[in-house]
């Protein structure tokens, strides 16, 4: 047996369903980590259970493709990678619909039709934007590429595909929601009330921190705790973690505020073991390697049951793509739908 089956829900049941629906996503540039479900698939797992929502998560291929154009195979192995953490987690295929962004063509000719009500200037000025070019310089020097400064019409392309209502997001990624909110005021404007105007659910997740004391936890920074991560890689990266500089012999005095080992059990451990923790370290009566060790193994026993369904879905890779392959077919039957009343608005029907 299967940790999830999906069932066939019919497009007409789906139409009239007066639920909000949310957009949500993630690029598949690799495995996810302990940031990801701090900050993003606890709130998506919450958000799947409360019957007034319809949960919908793309996998982010294109815009994956928007850095890593020149390496394909990469983002092409992360789509499955990322769908089967996901599954890890406990998202529901029954109850959230999990696509491949590459395919909805729909998505893709409304991205066009957008790129006509933003300017080059406005790109230029969203704050989420400039950060993200300063910080992809090895890649695109000093000229960034169209695909890449034009995201966020794109996404705004991803939200109203579907007409997502509600898009959780962290606070630096509101910018983001903003540009797609001002598209869609303009779109209806100029072609009459079609689209609707999103609002993003913002997280009260914190950024999580990477083991090197970073203030962000990522894939190309070497920093992070993966779902996916053995046993071994658990220990071997909290073992490695930065803890107080000035604590050099066991029985000094420590500081747990500027210890990412303190930093971790507040996520992984009891309340009451923490305290417990921090009062010991500050008196000097336990040493770093003790802490590290209670850490690891807390961390080890909280990811347990995500790495044992991640082994299952490993080992049955039909069921992963049966379950993107029906999830994308739903989502490809609404986005179908948003682009008839879109083409209609647009004078684009030609043959209806």
């Amino acid at each position: 047996m299967g940790y999830a089956r999906t069932k066939k829900i019919s497009f007409e049941r789906e139409l009239n369903v007066k639920m909000k629906r949310i957009l949500t996503g993630d690029r598949p540039t690799g495995r996810l980590h302990i940031g990801h479900y701090f900050g993003s698939l606890k709130t998506r797992l919450e958000l799947q259970e409360n019957p007034n929502y319809d949960p919908y998560i793309l996998i982010a291929d294109v815009q994956a493709l928007t850095d890593n154009f020149n390496n394909p195979e990469k983002v092409r192995k992360n789509v499955r990678e990322v769908a089967i953490d996901y599954l890890s987690v406990g998202i529901d295929p029954n109850k959230t619909t999990i696509y491949i962004q590459s395919m909805i063509p729909e998505t893709a000719e409304l991205t066009v039709y957008y790129s006509n009500l933003v300017t080059i200037a406005r790109l230029e000025r969203n704050p989420t934007v400039k950060t993200e070019i300063a910080q992809k310089k090895d890649i695109f020097g000093e000229s960034v590429t169209y695909g890449f400064l034009g995201y966020p019409v794109s996404q705004a392309a991803d939200i109203t595909t579907f007409e997502g209502e509600i898009v959780p997001v962290g606070e630096d990624q509101l910018p983001l929601i903003e540009q797609c909110r001002e598209i869609v005021r303009k779109f209806n404007s100029i072609y009459g009330e079609v689209l609707k105007e999103p609002k993003a659910l913002l997280s009260n997740a914190k950024r999580i921190k990477g083991l090197d004391g970073n203030e962000k936890m990522g894939k190309s920074l070497g920093n992070a705790i993966y779902l996916s991560d053995s046993e071994e890689e658990i220990t071997k990266k909290v073992m490695s973690a930065i803890t107080d500089p000035n604590r050099i012999k066991k029985d000094d005095l420590g500081n747990p505020d500027i210890c990412m080992v303190a930093y971790y059990h507040n996520l992984f451990t009891s309340k009451e073991d923490v305290k417990a923790v921090c009062e010991e370290c500050k008196a000097g009566k336990r040493g770093c390697v003790a802490c590290k060790k209670q850490l690891a193994k807390n961390i080890i026993d909280t990811l347990q049951p995500i790495r044992e369904k991640r082994a299952y879905y490993e080992a049955h890779p039909e069921e992963v793509d049966k379950i993107l392959q029906e999830g994308t077919e739903k989502a490809r039957k609404v986005a179908k739908e948003t682009m008839k009343k879109v083409k209609k608005a647009m004078k684009l029907d030609y043959f209806d």
